[in-house]
């Protein structure tokens, strides 16, 4: 039986580094944000390479949906599927997300809004994904019966081996020391838009070493970051913490 494991982020966070580290297992296949296309038919959005992905990309977000609840990649036995909370749009419907394995992976706001507004001219509450990442958490917990793994990403680049052990482990299955580094470069899987927003990803052999950081906003960032905070706060509260 194939483990669907859905990563559910914002941007501007580590979630290309963790695709890197779940794909260097031999018996993981990914996908790379599988709804992005969709997302921008449907918002008219102008993003970087919004063209090629529209070309490139499923459109329909039905289809998107059947294709990830089909067979996985190679037949792999464990599929983790890289998402962007901010794709899930209001009309698509959230049922199929219930047979998931589902993770979320968080990140401060005012963080992902200084990375954010570094690639685009602007930003609103809706883009960074973390009021998208609140509702998501509350209806896999009431589902479920209880609450989704949630990562922090600061939490996690402090002891990256741990986390993945105990996620691992939480799982069911086994760790994988290949999982933390991996050649640099592009890889087949990336998606379309990586020339645009994987240039550290593409540098890198591993994650990042945890450095404090202390954005400086003002106007329009310092606003967003504000209205995102208190989801940030409850999602922090419960996330994964190591004993």
């Amino acid at each position: 039986m194939t483990l669907r494991l859905a990563m559910w982020s914002g941007p501007r966070n580590i979630s290309t580094a963790m695709m890197r580290a779940w794909e260097n297992r031999p018996d993981c296949a990914v996908s790379d944000e599988p709804l992005y296309a969709a997302y921008l038919a449907q918002t008219g959005l102008d993003h970087p390479g919004r063209a090629d992905i529209l070309a490139q990309g499923e459109t329909d977000w039905r289809k998107v949906v059947d294709a990830l609840q089909g067979p996985a990649p190679e037949a792999k036995p464990i599929w983790y599927q890289k998402h962007m909370t901010h794709h899930l749009l209001p009309h698509m419907a959230v049922d199929w997300i219930h047979g998931l394995t589902n993770v979320l992976l968080i990140r401060a706001p005012d963080q992902v809004v200084e990375s954010y507004l570094k690639a685009r001219a602007d930003v609103a509450p809706e883009d960074i994904g973390l009021l998208q990442q609140v509702t998501l958490f509350e209806a896999i917990s009431a589902q479920q019966g209880r609450p989704p793994v949630v990562i922090d990403a600061d939490d996690f680049l402090q002891q990256p081996g741990a986390y993945l052990r105990a996620l691992c482990q939480h799982l069911g299955i086994a760790f994988m020391p290949s999982m933390l580094s991996w050649p640099s470069g592009p890889r087949s899987s990336d998606g379309i838009w990586a020339p645009h927003w994987y240039d550290a990803v593409w540098r890198s052999t591993g994650f990042e070493a945890w450095r404090p950081r202390q954005p400086q906003l003002s106007g329009q960032g310092l606003a967003v970051a504000k209205a995102c905070a208190p989801a940030y706060e409850r999602l922090y509260e419960a996330r994964l913490r190591l004993t």
